[in-house]
C-alpha cells in the first residue's frame, strides 16, 4: 500500500482546497491512499516558544505522519499572488529543528494542486513554493498541474466537484502523481 499525506493550505472548514483534496483522495488508483491531515492547531512559529517548550504536539504529529508517508500532496490557496501564510508557517515548524529536514522531507515525492474562488487560479502560489521545496530537498512532481479558478462554481454545497473539466484534470493529475510516488518511494532515513 502506498500512503500519501494530503495537506490543505487553509484553516477554513469549508476550504476549497480541502474539498479538492477529498476529490483527489476519491480519484486515487487502487493501492494508493490519500490521508488528509490538518494544519489547524499549529501555532505561529516563535523561536522562543521552540526553545522553551520544544516542538508543539500538532507539529510533532504532522512531522511523524509525513516522515512515514510515501508522498505529500499539498493543496494551496493563493493569497495576494503567493502562498498562504498559515501553510508556510506550518512548513516552517515542520523544518524545525533543521536536523529533522532529511528525515521529514529529503527525497519525498511532493505534488502541489490548488483552488481559489478568484479567476487567476493558484499558479502564482504554486510557483512561490518552489524555493521552499528546493531548500527542503523534496522530489517535486512537475508532470502536470491542477489550478482551479472560480472554485465557488466548481464545488457544490456538500464539497463535491460538479465541474466535469475539473474532475478530468484532477484524475489526469492524480494517476501519474500516484505512479510517481510509487516509483520514487524513499527509504526511511
Amino acid at each position: 500500500m502506498t500512503t500519501i499525506v494530503g495537506i490543505p493550505g487553509s484553516l477554513r472548514r469549508g476550504s476549497y482546497n480541502l474539498m479538492l483534496l477529498r476529490a483527489a483522495a476519491a480519484a486515487m488508483p487502487p493501492g494508493v491512499t490519500l490521508d488528509i491531515a490538518s494544519i489547524r492547531g499549529v501555532p505561529l512559529y516563535d523561536a522562543d516558544l521552540e526553545a522553551e517548550q520544544g516542538i508543539p504536539g500538532p507539529v510533532q504529529e504532522l512531522k511523524s505522519r509525513i516522515a512515514a508517508a510515501d508522498g505529500v500532496l499539498i493543496a494551496t490557496p493563493e493569497y495576494n499572488n503567493a502562498m498562504p501564510g498559515v501553510l508556510k508557517n506550518a512548513i516552517d515548524w515542520l523544518s524545525r529543528p533543521p536536523a529533522d529536514i532529511p528525515r521529514v522531507f529529503r527525497g519525498l515525492p511532493l505534488g502541489v494542486i490548488g483552488a481559489t474562488p478568484g479567476m487567476g487560479g493558484t499558479l502564482l502560489s504554486q510557483a512561490s513554493w518552489l524555493p521552499v521545496f528546493r531548500v527542503l530537498g523534496v522530489l517535486p512532481f512537475f508532470a502536470g498541474r491542477v489550478i482551479v479558478s472560480g472554485a465557488a462554481t466548481v464545488f457544490d454545497e456538500s464539497g463535491n466537484v460538479i465541474d466535469p473539466g475539473t474532475t478530468t484534470r484532477l484524475r489526469e493529475y492524480v494517476e501519474p502523481y500516484a505512479a510517481f510516488v510509487q516509483q520514487h518511494k524513499r527509504s526511511v532515513v
